[in-house]
């Protein structure tokens, strides 16, 4: 009886899948196997998010241009970020939440669709790398917390002091001033950094890393560690990665959305647009909001769009690392 059970639900689920590819006219696997078949459609690519994915990018466009992976690449560009003091939210230096301590939230996804992530990890420089020990070595997808934190210092990880001078004084005058809770995004060209990758196999991964909102409510996490919000990747398709208001981009899982528009015949530029659309008309869009995301398919076309201006992102193709200011929907 079970295995006639199987068989029916392999059948049903193969005429469902084939009703679908047909019903949005593509053929399921056709862009994956051209692009795998065929050497010369391969178009290794790096996106990411804000000014200092220009940074990450260099870094990861490296590990692929020695044979590394996708996977080691986006890991290894978004430790840049991880690292750099300057950078006030991701790593090192992030500003810390409202009782002054400073929590990272990242995730990082592969090609075989395995994922990992922690969440309100504290005095970890790489969270993204305590990400992919947790995909690697857990049955687990997300490790939070004390107990994030404890698992990264039982494989090596070391504790480090993580709130610079700047950020602590930057806490003590938002204390001082007696500002009432309301964190948002960093709109000074400083936000969370995603970063995809294509490598010179045709395998795609993403990583996602964060430090949160500025003076956050202790406790909160964001979009960022959180697979098909923060970052989705699909290899047959595509993968995305997003920035800005983690609470909007986690209400309308905005990266599993634009993926799957694009495995519906969408293009990249054409998927990040009616996701931020598709936020506008689905959730209330107060004045202070800002929401931007980058993706790329299978065949290395891009696509980058923000809810409002300001939003920049970072693309290395063809020997080239350029920024540029997104497309934006409203004012």
């Amino acid at each position: 009886m079970g295995s006639r059970r199987n068989f029916i639900r392999k059948s049903l689920f193969g005429a469902l899948a084939a009703g679908f590819a047909s019903r949005y006219g593509y053929a399921s696997g056709l862009i994956e196997k051209s692009v795998i078949q065929n050497q010369e459609f391969i178009k290794p690519t790096v996106i990411s998010t804000w000014f200092h994915g220009l940074e990450a990018n260099e870094a990861a466009w490296k590990i692929m241009q020695d044979g590394g992976s996708a996977l080691d690449a986006v890991e290894k560009g978004v430790n840049v970020s991880e690292a750099n003091p300057s950078v006030n939210s991701v790593g090192y230096g992030g500003l810390p939440d409202a009782s002054g301590n400073v929590t990272l939230d990242a995730c990082i996804m592969g090609s075989d669709g395995n994922a990992g992530s922690v969440a309100c990890l504290q005095h970890i420089l790489h969270p993204v790398s305590v990400a992919r020990l947790v995909m690697e070595k857990t049955p687990h997808l997300m490790l939070s917390g004390d107990g994030a934190l404890k698992f990264a210092l039982d494989n090596g990880f070391r504790k480090t002091n993580l709130l610079t001078p700047e950020a602590k004084a930057a806490w003590k005058e938002w204390k001082k001033s007696g500002s009432s809770y309301a964190p948002m995004a960093n709109w000074e060209n400083h936000d969370t950094i995603g970063l995809v990758a294509i490598d010179h196999n045709g395998s795609i991964a993403g990583a996602c890393t964060t430090s949160g909102m500025a003076f956050k409510h202790q406790g909160r996490v964001g979009d960022s560690p959180i697979i098909g919000a923060g970052l989705y990747v699909d290899n047959k398709v595509g993968a995305a990665t997003a920035t800005g208001e983690g609470e909007a981009v986690m209400k309308t899982l905005g990266s599993f959305l634009i993926v799957e528009l694009m495995r519906n015949g969408m293009s990249p530029q054409e998927a990040c647009e009616m996701a931020i659309t598709r936020l506008l008309e689905t959730i209330y869009v107060h004045k202070n909001m800002q929401v931007g995301y980058v993706a790329v398919n299978k065949a290395g076309e891009t696509g980058a769009f923000s809810l409002k201006p300001g939003f920049q992102y970072a693309l290395f193709q063809d020997n080239e690392n350029k920024l540029f200011d997104a497309p934006y929907l409203m004012d």
